[in-house]
């Protein structure tokens, strides 16, 4: 199927030109619109929040999108990037007409893949990056990561269980056998019993 994806940012913007500029387009290259979808919704809102998003969603292998220009799907370059690579994962094609923008199976578009790829890759390694720098500043100025040395974790495998345990030295049974029972050592039983004032009367 073929979609006509038309979006302006107000309601003082007119949606006719982009309608028409596809229409003409269409009819001179023997295409018919099987589907239109209209939005008046600025460019900078998520995609998935977007007419667009539950459009891309419905579209299938093989489905033709086509919108007057590429700033129609997005205000910023990695929101275009991000639904030209999703279409291209699913083999659907996208035609801008004043761009002359062609996304399909040609040498071209597998080009564009490896640099969304390349981008995404880019992307991640500057993040990891950022944040490594910012753990190795905090640590510099002194700033405790993690939890503090010596202080123990809250939450251990007994918790939860102290009714269960309560009732096991009620009947006079050893940390050790308590320990077996939930998998931990007597040791971790015992500092487990003192932290929660566990009664062994």
């Amino acid at each position: 199927m073929t979609y006509g994806y038309i979006r302006v940012s107000t309601d003082q913007q007119n949606t006719e030109n982009q309608k028409y500029e596809i229409k003409k387009f269409t009819e001179s290259n023997m295409m018919i619109v099987d589907c239109w979808i209209e939005e008046t919704i600025s460019g900078t809102r998520l995609v998935e929040n977007r007419e667009l998003g539950s459009l891309l969603e419905k579209m299938q292998e093989g489905d033709r999108l086509i919108c007057s220009e590429l700033s129609r799907l997005g205000r910023s370059l990695f929101m275009i990037m991000g639904v030209l690579n999703e279409c291209m994962k699913r083999d659907i094609q996208v035609w801008t007409i004043k761009d002359n923008y062609r996304l399909g199976n040609d040498i071209s578009s597998k080009v564009l893949a490896f640099a969304f790829g390349l981008s995404a890759e880019i992307e991640r390694n500057l993040i990891s990056q950022r944040t490594k720098e910012a753990l190795a500043r905090k640590k510099a100025e002194g700033v405790i990561l993690g939890r503090p040395k010596g202080r123990i974790s809250a939450k251990t495998k007994l918790s939860g269980h102290e009714d269960q345990i309560q009732r096991l030295l009620k009947e006079n049974t050893s940390y050790s056998a308590i320990g077996r029972m939930f998998n931990v050592n007597r040791i971790t039983v015992s500092n487990f019993v003192k932290r929660h004032n566990l009664s062994t009367l």
